[in-house]
């Protein structure tokens, strides 16, 4: 079984990375040997990033969520902050995973890598409103 976190590493996670890459570049006017560091990344890792060679799979999806791409800003605020700890930006990563599953931008992927989601109605990313007696 392939859990949603398999397809969060393989295509979510990188596109993340590209999306907060391009705004320590160029809104924050990062070099990119200091976003390298500052994400704990490679330089070439940060140069494939930033020309799109690596995450522009769903990129251009994430960038359609304006709430998405706010919480991708205040990722790269906290990254450029002197105070920026590696459990506040885990929090803030792990956030906007969250949000964009809940918005059901992985699920084709999901479904694409294990077919059998489409037979039993998979809720996990998006479970369903719980009522009153719950």
């Amino acid at each position: 079984m392939k859990p949603p976190c398999v397809t969060v590493v393989k295509y979510l996670l990188p596109a993340i990375r590209m999306l907060v890459t391009k705004e320590l570049i160029e809104k924050h006017h990062m070099r990119k040997i200091d976003a390298s560091e500052k994400m704990e990344l490679t330089p070439a890792a940060i140069t494939q990033y930033f020309k799109g060679e690596r995450g522009g799979m769903l990129a251009s999806e994430i960038a359609q969520s304006q709430e998405a791409m706010e919480m991708i800003s205040k990722l790269a605020e906290t990254i450029t902050s002197e105070e920026a700890t590696p459990e506040s930006v885990i929090e803030k990563l792990c956030e906007i995973c969250a949000a964009i599953r809940h918005e059901k931008v992985i699920c084709k992927l999901h479904q694409e890598d294990l077919p059998t989601l489409k037979e039993c109605k998979c809720v996990i990313c998006y479970p369903p409103p719980k009522t009153e007696n719950e």
